[in-house]
């Protein structure tokens, strides 16, 4: 069955009245003519809804139930899996997995969030949301990806680090800078892909990618809609303003050049049809690991250092040195 937003309200009208007319069973020529007419005017409203969607809307989609997650991404795009657990100081997090896989036939360490699809697998994953021990297992692998010389492939969905005592008093922003300044320096090429929510420091932490990729209705930012809009109005029901100001869809942040590449989705979004979508996903990875993989250690890290200084450069504004 599928779950359907609230912005979708006009397309579940569409299909419950040709569902019905499909269940009554009649052969009539004027009924199958009323189903014919339906299904079109079902096919021109999808088109000009995901047209133009909303900042807000996009996030909706982003969070959908149904959307696709790291695991089933590595199901469908990776092959000879070996996940590895734990950071090797306090214990396993759930919300941050990752291992060894094969993507076409090469070598890489693959590293995402996973929230999970049921209630108990959510709680179990923490709804995404990683404590200190999940980015620090996260650098665990990055590091042994560089001492093998194996690229690493990140897949970013969170809507953040987790924010709870415990957390904090493990040091959460203190594993979240530090993923940065490896990530920084590690000598292999880094393929980010945000496949959903790309939340705050929690997102970031898994995104200082060589190349950072985008799939079209997923959602990056410094924080959620509902956050800023509590902190900026002082009412989380702002949110759909929020979400236009934070400039946070695939059209803002390749005019900014804070992605690199937008990874088109089905009509309707990514669990609209997985297969297509993981496909994407699999043919953008080997086109811009191949790329990355031609440039020699001393390249690839000044490039990467130049990218980084030269975001948030404005007004004809030179980075600092």
């Amino acid at each position: 069955m599928r779950d359907f937003l609230e912005f979708e309200k006009p397309l579940r009208e569409l299909e419950e009245k040709i569902e019905s007319l499909a269940s009554a069973g009649s052969s009539r020529s004027s009924a199958q003519e009323e189903i014919r007419k339906l299904k079109a005017k079902l096919a021109e409203t999808e088109i000009e809804l995901y047209s133009n969607l909303t900042a807000w809307q996009r996030t909706q989609l982003a969070r959908h139930p149904q959307r696709p997650s790291t695991f089933d991404y590595i199901a469908a795009c990776c092959r000879d899996v070996v996940e590895l657990h734990g950071d090797r100081a306090f214990g396993d997090d759930h919300a941050i997995v990752g291992g060894l896989a094969r993507i076409n036939n090469r070598s890489v360490m693959v590293i995402g969030h996973q929230k999970g699809k049921t209630l108990k697998e959510r709680m179990q994953r923490n709804f995404g949301m990683p404590n200190p021990e999940g980015y620090r297992k996260a650098l665990r692998l990055m590091q042994l990806a560089a001492r093998f010389n194996r690229p690493v492939v990140t897949l970013i969905d969170t809507p953040g680090a987790y924010p709870g005592i415990g957390a904090e008093e493990r040091g959460q922003a203190e594993a979240i800078a530090r993923n940065l300044l490896v990530m920084s320096r590690l000598p292999v090429p880094i393929v980010s892909v945000i496949i959903g929510e790309g939340g705050g420091g929690g997102a970031l932490a898994l995104g200082m990618g060589d190349r950072v990729l985008m799939l079209e209705h997923a959602v990056y930012s410094v924080i959620s809609p509902e956050g800023c809009a509590a902190i900026l109005w002082n009412d989380p029901a702002k949110m759909t303003e929020a979400a236009a100001a934070l400039k946070m869809t695939t059209d803002d942040l390749l005019d900014l050049k804070v992605i690199d590449d937008v990874i088109p989705e089905p009509l309707g979004g990514a669990h609209r049809d997985p297969h297509i979508t993981a496909e994407r996903v699999a043919k953008s990875l080997s086109l811009h690991l191949g790329q990355l993989e031609e440039l020699s250690r001393a390249d690839l890290l000044a490039r990467r250092d130049g990218k980084y200084r030269a975001m948030g450069a404005v007004g004809g504004l030179q980075p600092l040195k």
